[in-house]
């Protein structure tokens, strides 16, 4: 790490007592970052990433009028009177399976046996599909006369030249990836994925898989954030837990620069004598500490470390209140590196209004950010109540949760029948 003066951007440090706001502190993160530059991938690679690009068709698609049906190219005007019981009879002059470069046209009085997909002679009225025939191939008998046009796809009718396909902005899913091949494309610019680096913090933490000691508990944080991460769309490495050594810690982060867009710790950002994360990003100058006005994540940490102001991200030790930070702070950091707007509701994090089932106490002071679960009942109303108390180690309830009940500040309580915001963490069912 070098440099000794703020960087821009740097939330400002507070005093014990003063307390930002939730809205204050994620925007002090989000002045940390702007979008990724973007690169060009292929249409694989660029799975779930950010389109860069307008993509647009360079031609019609389809680009010719082909067939919707097996079946018979016919001139409608030829079989007008065929019915079940007065079939009428034509020869069939040639065949088209689907990839034929064949030009032809289509004499009155004939047929041409046609496979789905296979460009229709000129002068097609219609295809006839093979269940209205005897399916005859030296000649066809047709029970039923379509109408003009019928089962024949025309050629722009998807989209014409010119037309966008696919927006900039876009977070590129399978649908995307096969409209993308479909009008050509190979490759696009897009932003790239974030790498988040995962870093947690304490000697009494270790890996899981390991016996523990007296006093000592499994890396929770770390395999949670990592996966959030992940979830989200980033590129993320989980970094072996980092023991309460101001030189360990330092030599770590100096590392992990070199392979971090983004780096985010866990623990030690509180006023205890061990609180090394704290210590040590204080001497950079370019991190800043502030308690939070909020419930569980009372105590953050934002800024940037090395010549590249690679943006750091210190959450509170407690697994729950680490999990709410990153979805708080950390995920709308993401999402703007990942070319999203932060500010834009997030399709992976709807917010609905749900009824409270249950009572809950709320601090006044602080936004509060409550572990839940939502349903609808049987009259279609959202339903919504806590599955834990409010304590950030109560970490089993995150399993339970599929949602976050958002509590104003202001708010000292919720009763049964209120109305309450629901971050669900998943998409709405």
């Amino acid at each position: 790490m070098s440099g000794t003066e703020a960087a821009a951007g740097t939330p400002p440090r507070h005093g014990p007592a003063e307390l930002v706001t939730v809205a204050e502190h994620r925007r002090a993160c989000l002045d940390l970052v702007q979008p990724l530059a973007p690169l060009e991938a292929s249409l694989l690679d660029a799975l779930g990433c950010v389109l860069a690009e307008d993509v647009v068709a360079t031609r019609p698609l389809p680009a010719f009028d082909n067939s919707a049906m097996d079946g018979y190219a016919v001139r409608v005007a030829d079989v007008a009177e065929a019915t079940p019981a007065s079939p009428v009879r034509l020869p069939v002059v040639a065949d088209l399976a689907a990839g034929s470069a064949e030009s032809m046209r289509l004499a009155p009085g004939s047929a041409v046996r046609i496979m789905t997909g296979a460009p229709v002679p000129p002068n097609t009225g219609a295809v006839v599909p093979v269940e209205w025939t005897d399916g005859g191939v030296a000649s066809v008998e047709v029970r039923h006369c379509p109408a003009e046009g019928q089962h024949i796809r025309r050629a722009g009718e998807d989209a014409a030249a010119g037309v966008v396909v696919v927006e900039a902005g876009t977070r590129l899913q399978p649908r995307h990836v096969a409209v993308l091949a479909a009008v050509g494309r190979a490759r696009v610019r897009v932003r790239p994925r974030p790498r988040v680096v995962v870093i947690s913090t304490g000697s009494e933490v270790v890996e899981p898989g390991q016996s523990l000691g007296p006093g000592q508990l499994h890396d929770a944080n770390g395999f949670g954030l990592t996966a959030a991460a992940l979830d989200l769309g980033a590129q993320a490495y989980r970094v072996g837990v980092v023991r309460d050594d101001p030189a360990e810690l330092r030599r770590t982060l100096e590392d992990q620069l070199v392979r971090a867009d983004v780096i985010v710790t866990s623990g030690g950002v509180s006023a205890g004598a061990y609180d090394v994360v704290k210590e040590v990003l204080h001497r950079t100058g370019s991190v800043g500490f502030c308690g939070v006005a909020m419930q569980p994540g009372m105590p953050q940490g934002a800024g940037t470390l090395g010549e590249d102001r690679t943006p750091l991200l210190a959450l509170p030790g407690n697994p729950v209140s680490a999990f709410v930070s990153f979805e708080v702070f950390v995920r709308p950091v993401l999402r703007r590196l990942l070319g999203e707007d932060p500010e834009a509701p997030d399709p992976q994090r709807p917010r609905v209004r749900a009824l409270a089932a249950a009572a809950w106490r709320s601090p006044a002071g602080k936004e509060q950010y409550v572990r839940a679960r939502w349903w609808r009942d049987g009259d279609g109303a959202l339903r919504v109540e806590p599955v834990s108390g409010a304590g950030s180690h109560l970490v089993t309830a995150l399993a339970r949760a599929d949602c976050l009940a958002v509590v104003p500040v202001g708010v000292d309580g919720v009763e049964v029948g209120d109305e309450v915001e629901c971050v669900l963490l998943g998409p709405a069912a």
